[in-house]
Protein backbone atom coordinates (compact mmCIF):
# COMPACT_ATOMS: atom_id res chain seq x y z
CA UNK A 1 0.00 0.00 0.00
CA UNK A 2 0.89 3.81 -0.62
CA UNK A 3 -0.35 6.73 1.13
CA UNK A 4 -0.67 9.54 -1.38
CA UNK A 5 -2.20 12.89 -1.59
CA UNK A 6 -3.80 14.15 -4.45
CA UNK A 7 -2.29 17.34 -5.94
CA UNK A 8 -4.49 20.23 -4.64
CA UNK A 9 -5.79 17.74 -1.34
CA UNK A 10 -6.62 20.06 1.62
CA UNK A 11 -5.48 16.91 4.01
CA UNK A 12 -3.88 14.30 3.43
CA UNK A 13 -5.95 10.90 2.61
CA UNK A 14 -5.03 7.41 2.76
CA UNK A 15 -4.79 5.69 -0.69
CA UNK A 16 -4.06 2.27 -1.28
CA UNK A 17 -2.14 0.23 -3.76
CA UNK A 18 -2.78 -2.79 -5.75
CA UNK A 19 -1.88 -4.70 -8.46
CA UNK A 20 -3.65 -7.09 -11.26
CA UNK A 21 -2.66 -10.14 -13.12
CA UNK A 22 -2.02 -9.97 -16.58
CA UNK A 23 -0.51 -6.50 -15.88
CA UNK A 24 0.75 -5.53 -19.52
CA UNK A 25 -0.45 -6.70 -22.94
CA UNK A 26 1.53 -5.26 -25.38
CA UNK A 27 4.47 -2.38 -25.57
CA UNK A 28 4.73 -0.27 -28.73
CA UNK A 29 8.08 1.08 -29.55
CA UNK A 30 6.66 4.48 -29.39
CA UNK A 31 5.92 4.23 -25.90
CA UNK A 32 2.32 2.63 -26.29
CA UNK A 33 1.32 0.09 -23.80
CA UNK A 34 -2.01 -1.60 -22.59
CA UNK A 35 -3.07 -4.35 -20.39
CA UNK A 36 -4.94 -4.98 -16.97
CA UNK A 37 -4.34 -2.73 -13.94
CA UNK A 38 -7.29 -4.99 -11.74
CA UNK A 39 -8.79 -7.81 -12.94
CA UNK A 40 -12.23 -8.42 -10.83
CA UNK A 41 -12.94 -11.27 -8.66
CA UNK A 42 -9.52 -12.33 -7.80
CA UNK A 43 -8.18 -11.99 -4.58
CA UNK A 44 -4.62 -10.36 -4.32
CA UNK A 45 -1.70 -10.80 -1.98
CA UNK A 46 -3.32 -8.33 0.31
CA UNK A 47 -6.92 -10.46 0.52
CA UNK A 48 -8.75 -8.08 -1.73
CA UNK A 49 -11.32 -8.52 -3.97
CA UNK A 50 -12.41 -6.05 -6.81
CA UNK A 51 -15.16 -6.14 -8.06
CA UNK A 52 -17.12 -5.27 -11.55
CA UNK A 53 -18.39 -1.69 -11.65
CA UNK A 54 -15.70 -0.63 -8.75
CA UNK A 55 -14.29 1.84 -11.04
CA UNK A 56 -17.07 3.27 -12.58
CA UNK A 57 -17.44 6.29 -10.57
CA UNK A 58 -13.71 7.52 -11.26
CA UNK A 59 -13.59 6.46 -14.70
CA UNK A 60 -16.94 8.79 -15.44
CA UNK A 61 -15.41 11.57 -12.40
CA UNK A 62 -11.93 11.63 -13.95
CA UNK A 63 -11.68 10.01 -17.15
CA UNK A 64 -7.89 8.72 -18.36
CA UNK A 65 -6.58 12.42 -18.09
CA UNK A 66 -7.35 12.85 -14.56
CA UNK A 67 -5.82 9.45 -13.37
CA UNK A 68 -1.81 9.89 -13.27
CA UNK A 69 0.55 7.49 -14.75
CA UNK A 70 3.43 6.84 -12.15
CA UNK A 71 6.58 5.37 -11.75
CA UNK A 72 6.58 3.04 -8.76
CA UNK A 73 3.69 4.76 -6.83
CA UNK A 74 6.31 8.03 -6.44
CA UNK A 75 3.72 11.16 -7.10
CA UNK A 76 7.00 12.76 -8.31
CA UNK A 77 7.73 10.51 -11.12
CA UNK A 78 4.92 10.88 -13.25
CA UNK A 79 5.98 9.05 -16.85
CA UNK A 80 3.48 9.23 -18.73
CA UNK A 81 -0.36 9.39 -19.20
CA UNK A 82 -3.10 7.15 -20.19
CA UNK A 83 -4.79 7.04 -23.36
CA UNK A 84 -8.07 4.83 -22.72
CA UNK A 85 -9.26 3.62 -18.93
CA UNK A 86 -12.06 1.46 -19.20
CA UNK A 87 -14.26 -1.45 -17.32
CA UNK A 88 -14.75 -4.72 -19.28
CA UNK A 89 -15.85 -8.68 -18.48
CA UNK A 90 -12.00 -8.88 -16.89
CA UNK A 91 -11.58 -5.75 -15.03
CA UNK A 92 -10.09 -2.56 -15.58
CA UNK A 93 -7.95 -2.25 -18.78
CA UNK A 94 -5.35 0.44 -19.51
CA UNK A 95 -3.92 1.65 -22.64
CA UNK A 96 -0.66 4.40 -21.64
CA UNK A 97 1.66 6.89 -23.53
CA UNK A 98 5.35 6.47 -21.84
CA UNK A 99 6.52 10.17 -22.22
CA UNK A 100 9.41 9.99 -24.06
CA UNK A 101 10.82 13.42 -23.47
CA UNK A 102 11.30 12.13 -20.01
CA UNK A 103 14.34 9.95 -19.10
CA UNK A 104 12.52 7.79 -16.67
CA UNK A 105 10.21 7.13 -19.07
CA UNK A 106 12.59 6.30 -21.53
CA UNK A 107 14.36 4.08 -18.85
CA UNK A 108 10.78 2.51 -18.30
CA UNK A 109 10.35 1.61 -21.75
CA UNK A 110 13.50 0.10 -21.93
CA UNK A 111 12.97 -2.07 -18.49
CA UNK A 112 9.45 -3.00 -20.03
CA UNK A 113 11.22 -4.51 -23.39
CA UNK A 114 13.78 -6.43 -21.35
CA UNK A 115 11.04 -8.15 -19.13
CA UNK A 116 12.63 -6.59 -15.92
CA UNK A 117 9.70 -4.43 -15.25
CA UNK A 118 5.99 -6.15 -16.33
CA UNK A 119 3.48 -4.75 -13.28
CA UNK A 120 0.69 -2.44 -12.92
CA UNK A 121 -0.61 -1.19 -9.62
CA UNK A 122 -3.72 0.91 -8.92
CA UNK A 123 -3.23 3.96 -6.13
CA UNK A 124 -6.67 4.12 -5.24
CA UNK A 125 -9.14 5.35 -2.01
CA UNK A 126 -11.84 2.62 -0.49
CA UNK A 127 -15.26 4.34 -0.87
CA UNK A 128 -17.07 1.08 -0.34
CA UNK A 129 -15.93 -2.65 0.77
CA UNK A 130 -16.95 -5.26 2.98
CA UNK A 131 -14.77 -7.72 4.71
CA UNK A 132 -15.93 -11.56 4.31
CA UNK A 133 -15.42 -12.58 8.25
CA UNK A 134 -15.49 -16.22 7.35
CA UNK A 135 -12.77 -15.54 4.68
CA UNK A 136 -11.08 -12.54 5.79
CA UNK A 137 -11.34 -11.02 2.20
CA UNK A 138 -11.96 -7.58 1.54
CA UNK A 139 -14.53 -6.68 -1.25
CA UNK A 140 -14.08 -3.50 -2.84
CA UNK A 141 -17.46 -2.55 -4.52
CA UNK A 142 -16.52 1.19 -5.29
CA UNK A 143 -12.74 2.47 -5.38
CA UNK A 144 -11.94 6.12 -5.93
CA UNK A 145 -9.14 5.63 -8.93
CA UNK A 146 -6.13 8.24 -8.54
CA UNK A 147 -3.07 6.87 -10.30
CA UNK A 148 -1.75 3.71 -11.76
CA UNK A 149 1.50 2.76 -11.79
CA UNK A 150 4.18 0.79 -13.31
CA UNK A 151 5.97 -1.38 -10.78
CA UNK A 152 8.68 -3.83 -10.28
CA UNK A 153 6.67 -6.29 -7.74
CA UNK A 154 2.84 -6.29 -8.49
CA UNK A 155 1.26 -8.36 -5.13
CA UNK A 156 -0.44 -10.16 -7.97
CA UNK A 157 2.16 -13.04 -8.91
CA UNK A 158 0.64 -13.45 -12.11
CA UNK A 159 0.92 -9.45 -13.28
CA UNK A 160 3.40 -9.71 -15.64
CA UNK A 161 4.38 -8.54 -19.14
CA UNK A 162 2.73 -10.96 -21.70
CA UNK A 163 4.09 -9.22 -25.24
CA UNK A 164 6.75 -6.44 -26.34
CA UNK A 165 6.31 -5.41 -29.86
CA UNK A 166 10.15 -4.44 -31.14
CA UNK A 167 10.77 -1.84 -34.10
CA UNK A 168 12.03 -2.86 -37.61
CA UNK A 169 15.20 -1.10 -36.99
CA UNK A 170 15.82 -3.33 -34.03
CA UNK A 171 14.64 -6.17 -35.64
CA UNK A 172 17.11 -6.47 -38.63
CA UNK A 173 19.59 -5.04 -36.36
CA UNK A 174 19.27 -8.41 -34.01
CA UNK A 175 17.99 -10.93 -36.58
CA UNK A 176 16.75 -14.33 -34.65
Amino acid sequence: MSPLSPPGAGMQRRLEAKLGPDALLSIETGGQFEGYASLFDLPDLGKDVVAPGAFAGSLARRGPRGIRLLWQHDPSEPIGQWLLLREDRRGLFVRGQLSLAVARARETLALMRDGAIDGLSIGFRTVRARTDPRTGYRRLSEIDLWEISIVTFPLLPQARVLAVKASAAARLANPA
